[in-house]
């Protein structure tokens, strides 16, 4: 037995004080904000108001609807007040083509998730909802296509929605009720029980001409992109009685979207598989509604599918369509001035300035035109104004034009308010930038302003996904990470490298060697079979920057920046070190099967077993088998052996090293938590808690180590209670970010 540790087992620590009968006190009202990355996620519609200029909206498949706000020259998110999962995942929109003021949406993120259709007489701030037996998918394969659910130009009581599972289904009463159309031939496939999913009927279009105010329009398109032999229905006696279109595309090929001009063209996509991955043929059609006669205007095609469609109001016959997984040479917009006869790509010639939102870049020269182009659209009052939107942002040109005359388009980033990301794991350390972020799909960040998106992505390498970020407790310039690899990385110039470290804060990066299985040697089976042990191995660091540790199967060391790795003698496979944040000798472990405590007083060279009382027996229920979840065992900063352990079972605290730990229940049952700045008077960090307390699931903060608990979120900032990270902030008391599942990061602080 070393020294250090009969020193530890020596060490003798009381009980909790008795705590405090007194309730917790209201925290100070807390304003929040995002932490602005701009956009960052997809983007499936964009749908301009056709009756009043400037006012848009937009889905999003995980972060909910946003409102173009004309004045305030930035969109606001609409759903952050519902505690609902679900209504973040928004399957369609629809402006009201009568009342500026009413808008009406489909959510649900997926078929899982309880159906509801939305509407609302104030633009989205506030909305009445009604539940539907029918599923959405607003983030299942299929959720470019539509739009689904569209308002009758001629009777604003009448919407009609394209479900993907249940057949055609209309509202007569400004979508208070709904019910399935029965006169529909196609009943729907039914709801898979698998992890499956339907295109099924992919948009509803409205012919205004077949009808007059306040009489329904007698005339409308579904469009089908289930596998059937015919594209497209059409009904000419308002619903009643249905037919369908003889000709037209393929039978194999999905109808996506559609536009029908003033003139009775109706211009429509279609795809070989409903996309947004794994589309590999595709074809556009013009229909004259008048005659029935088909035209194939398909653009040239190596490759992908179209998905987008966009008509100049003012101009009859001009169109652009966007392609969707044309991997080689890229997605591009289409434009043809002549009814499609012809054709003109926008994409080698557009110009991107990304200076607002830099990430964009990808650690590139220049930003890519783009992919996932699914949304599509033109300002119905402003020929020179196209939006689109791809897998990371949305773009607009305000000199579309430009283009007929074989002169480039200039493109900016029109995503001032929108924050649609999965966030997967925050560090505020206590120098540096003020925040670092790891995301998924778009590597991470270095935030040294909160206001503007960053100018330091997670380069050198890039990740698709940062899982994890751990820092020097005692030297916070060394800071590690680890992830996934970025797709394509070889043709992007980056090597795939899973770890990484800096020595600056996280501001520049280097490549981290990671040691593989030894030849011959059996793999080791992840309990998640989606993970590799080995490349989705998370890392730690010493206190003093000097020891990395890496949690392969057999957990390794390394004090050469990675060049050399050793194993931890003593300590069981399948563990994960958590270093102590103060003294850089100190790591512990806890082996989630068995119970066993383990503690290496020598910088993680070798680990011994170390009798430890308090934990419950249940924790094998809380070993993380994902690599994407917030680990429970957590090092309290500037104080050495203060651990904190989240299990299902309870909260717990030890301030011996893991010899003892006590059970802190004070009615918030925690999910995950971390540290903030101290109160005033005090030396211990604010506790930061995603929990829940009663029937509320929130943001919580206790300055009396777990004692008390506040809750700082309200209503208003529910974020549909899609919480992944806490960090808490260690310079500015009271500051706490939260990382959600679709709207970014969001940050809390006293008013």
């Amino acid at each position: 037995m070393t020294r250090r540790t009969a020193g530890m087992l020596a060490f003798a620590v009381g009980g909790l004080a008795t705590a405090s009968k007194a309730r917790a006190q209201d925290a100070a009202p807390y304003v929040w904000r995002n932490v602005v990355v701009g956009a960052g996620g997809f983007i499936p519609g964009i749908v301009f108001s056709p009756v009043e200029r400037r006012l848009a909206y937009a889905r999003s498949d995980m972060g909910g609807a946003y409102r173009f706000d004309a004045a305030a020259g930035r969109w606001s998110p609409l759903m952050d007040s519902s505690p609902r999962a679900g209504d973040f995942g928004i399957e369609s929109i629809a402006a009201d083509p009568v009342d500026p003021n009413i808008v009406h949406a489909a959510v649900g993120v997926h078929k899982a998730d309880p159906g509801a259709m939305l509407r609302s007489s104030d633009r989205g701030e506030t909305w009445i909802r009604t539940e539907v037996p029918f599923r959405m998918g607003g983030n299942e394969d299929g959720r470019g296509l539509g739009e689904r659910l569209a308002i009758d130009p001629n009777d604003n009581r009448i919407l009609y929605f394209g479900s993907r599972h249940d057949g055609l289904q209309r509202s007569t009463d400004g979508g208070e009720s709904w019910g399935k159309v029965e006169a529909f031939p196609l009943k729907g496939l039914g709801t898979p029980t698998d992890r499956s999913t339907h295109g099924g009927l992919s948009f509803v279009v409205f012919d205004p001409r077949s009808g007059q105010r306040g009489q329904p329009s007698r005339t409308l398109f579904v469009g089908v992109a289930d596998p059937h032999e015919h594209a497209l229905y059409r009904s000419d006696d308002a619903g009643r009685t249905w037919r369908l279109v003889e000709g037209g595309p393929r039978a194999e090929l999905s109808a996506a979207k559609a536009e029908l001009d003033d003139r009775g063209v109706l211009y429509v996509t279609c795809t070989l598989g409903i996309g947004p991955n794994g589309v590999t043929d595709g074809a556009v059609w013009r229909l004259d509604t008048n005659t029935g006669a088909w035209s194939d205007i398909t653009p040239p095609r190596p490759s992908g599918g179209f998905m987008g469609v966009a008509l100049d109001r003012k101009r009859p016959g001009v169109i652009m369509v966007s392609t969707l997984n044309r991997w080689q040479p890229g997605d591009t917009i289409w434009r043809s001035t002549d009814d499609g006869r012809n054709w003109t790509s926008l994409r080698e010639r557009a110009r991107h300035d990304v200076s607002a939102t830099p990430y964009l870049n990808w650690g590139n020269e220049r930003p890519d035109f783009g992919w996932w182009i699914a949304a599509l659209a033109l300002d119905p009052f402003d020929s020179d104004r196209l939006v689109y939107a791809t897998g990371a942002t949305v773009y607009e040109t305000r000199n579309l034009s430009a283009a007929d005359d074989r002169k480039p388009t200039d493109w900016t980033p029109w995503v001032e308010g929108i924050e649609q990301t999965a966030v997967i794991t925050l560090v505020s350390p206590p120098k540096g930038p003020q925040l670092l972020t790891g995301f998924g799909d778009i590597s991470g960040f270095a935030h040294e302003d909160l206001s503007r998106s960053p100018q330091r992505q997670f380069t050198t390498p890039v990740f698709a996904n940062t899982n994890q970020i751990d820092y020097a407790g005692a030297a916070p310039d060394i800071v590690v990470r680890s992830g996934t690899p970025h797709e394509g990385v070889a043709s992007q110039g980056h090597d795939g490298s899973t770890l990484a470290w800096s020595d600056d804060a996280g501001l520049s990066w280097k490549p981290l060697g990671r040691p593989r299985p030894a030849s011959g040697q059996t793999p080791v089976v992840a309990d998640n079979p989606r993970m590799d042990l080995y490349r989705d191995a998370p890392i730690t660091v010493s206190a003093d920057g000097s020891t990395f540790v890496l949690a392969t199967p057999q957990v390794v060391w390394s004090r050469d920046r990675g060049a050399t790795w050793k194993a931890c003698a003593g300590l069981p496979m399948l563990l994960r070190p958590v270093a102590d944040r103060k003294d850089p000798m100190l790591f512990y472990a806890l082996d989630f099967r068995t119970g066993a405590w383990y503690v290496s007083v020598d910088g993680a060279e070798s680990f011994a077993a170390v009798p430890s009382t308090g934990l419950p027996a249940t924790s094998a229920e809380d070993r993380p088998t994902w690599r994407e979840v917030a680990f429970p065992l957590k090092a309290t900063p500037n104080h050495e052996g203060d651990l904190w352990f989240v299990s299902r079972s309870g909260l717990y605290n030890s301030r011996d090293g893991g010899q003892r730990f006590d059970r802190i229940d004070r009615g918030l049952s925690v999910e995950m938590m971390d540290f903030g700045k101290p109160p005033a008077g005090s030396t211990y960090p604010a506790l930061f808690a995603i929990g829940t307390q009663g029937d509320v699931r929130g943001v919580f903060r206790s300055d009396d180590r777990g004692r008390a608990w506040v809750r700082v979120n309200d209503d208003q900032h529910e974020y549909g209670r899609r919480f992944r990270a806490i960090a808490g902030d260690s310079r500015v008391f009271g500051r706490v970010y939260v990382a959600t599942d679709g709207r970014g990061v969001v940050y809390g602080e006293p008013a």
